[in-house]
């Protein structure tokens, strides 16, 4: 598992270093961006050891290399971080070549970046990993959805699509450890960061067992967009409890197992856009639902609609719901102390984009706000275009929780406000 997983990311990079010296064998298309991002954090009682939240420079290479037989896309950045050290780092994000077999099926085999699912900044059956850090530290929207080693496999034909993908080291999401964010930790009973606090959860072991496999087929009925999707693999976060082997009276976190089952439909209506998807989390660590350090398999559901008021001004509106199986099981093996998780979860979403100025300056405001958990969490961007090369971003942050433990009371120390410059190339 691990030589084929070194195997893909060698090939990815060396890829890119053959399709940059064939630039002048086939059609080939070079661009990129250098960015400015400075962040600073609000809040004096947040135990990180900086103010800062972001100070760093990226400059990001976007090579696509295009021949009869395949095509090559590669996406390189170097980034000088001095967070708290200077640090210099060269982050393949994308590295891929695409191909086609026969008339029917394409191939796409390397590093890169996959998404799917209806929901917007909410993912049910979208189980590919995400970026938490580069979201609240104010990086671009690309930043969020994180890469993966992989092999995708896309069958066409009249009864639909079907896409096929096969992770063989599991990516998990990538969460706020301590280092630049602080969470809650309910161990310590209350928010931490810093040196002793950076967490760390082992991923499950690499084996050709522990691979990820996701699957989707899609097809349009009139104009409706449906699909099925399907996944086995883990929670993307470490969400499970267990001993810690060095240590048996220390619990350390780690990556459950799990099986998702799902589907989808969007369409237009009303002169915007509808969406509705489900999906059932099957929790194959805690089938019984009787470890409370586990999460009990669940039901998930969204609707959303978004239409365009007018040509400066469009809103959407989402709402989800979590129901939990097995509840009274999961109440009867709680431990005394430990907080108690509603069955029910409900969420409510709300995005806002206005254009001004000849459509030079956007605001985007986009908001969580959770009723059963009494949580919330606010993002807001104001973008302004000097030329079509030039583009600053000022942008904040903001959680609010009546409790701690909440899925956004855990960050409610890490409000912050950030600055942004980019040029494209």
């Amino acid at each position: 598992m691990i030589t084929m997983m070194r195997f893909i990311q060698k090939m990815s990079v060396t890829m890119m270093i053959l399709a940059v010296v064939a630039t002048a064998a086939a059609g080939t298309e070079i661009s990129g961006f250098v960015q400015g991002l400075y962040g600073y954090g609000s809040d004096r009682n947040n135990p990180v050891p900086s103010e800062l939240t972001a100070s760093e420079v990226r400059l990001q290479m976007r090579l696509e290399s295009y021949s009869d037989a395949a095509e090559y896309f590669g996406r390189l950045d170097f980034v000088y971080d001095d967070y708290l050290e200077p640090e210099y780092r060269m982050i393949l994000r994308e590295g891929y070549l695409k191909f086609s077999v026969g008339s029917n099926v394409d191939m796409k085999i390397g590093r890169q970046v996959i998404t799917w699912g209806t929901g917007d900044l909410i993912f049910i059956n979208d189980l590919f990993p995400k970026d938490y850090q580069s979201f609240f530290a104010g990086r671009d929207d690309q930043y969020l959805k994180s890469p993966q080693n992989a092999v995708r496999a896309t069958f066409y034909g009249g009864p639909g699509s079907l896409d096929i993908v096969y992770t063989p080291r599991f990516a998990p999401d990538i969460t706020p450890t301590g280092e630049r964010f602080s969470y809650y930790n309910p161990m310590e009973g209350g928010y931490v960061g810093g040196e002793g606090f950076i967490m760390d959860p082992a991923l499950p072991d690499a084996e050709v067992a522990n691979g990820e496999v996701a699957a989707r087929y899609s097809k349009y009925i009139g104009t409706i967009d449906a699909a099925l999707y399907y996944y086995r693999g883990f929670y993307k976060g470490p969400v499970g409890m267990a001993p810690d082997p060095a240590d048996p009276a220390t619990m350390t976190a780690f990556y459950p197992g799990l099986q998702v089952f799902g589907a989808s439909l969007r369409s237009p209506v009303l002169g915007g856009v509808f969406w509705t998807e489900g999906g059932y989390y099957d929790s194959l660590d805690d089938s019984e639902g009787d470890d409370p350090f586990i999460p009990n398999s669940s039901i998930q559901s969204l609707v959303g609609f978004e239409r365009a008021v007018n040509q400066s001004f469009t809103a959407n509106i989402q709402y989800q719901n979590i129901m939990i199986t097995d509840h009274d099981r999961y109440l009867e093996t709680l431990p005394m102390g430990m907080n108690e998780e509603d069955e029910m979860y409900h969420l409510l979403t709300s995005r806002m984009t206005m254009l001004f100025l000849m459509e030079t300056l956007n605001v985007s405001l986009f908001g969580f706000y959770s009723p059963s958990e009494e949580d919330f969490y606010g993002r807001m961007a104001v973008s302004y275009r000097f030329t079509d090369e030039v583009t600053m971003v000022v942008g904040a942050n903001v959680f609010e929780s009546a409790d701690p433990w909440t899925k956004f009371g855990m960050f409610d120390r890490n409000d912050n406000v950030y600055m942004k410059f980019t040029y494209g190339l």
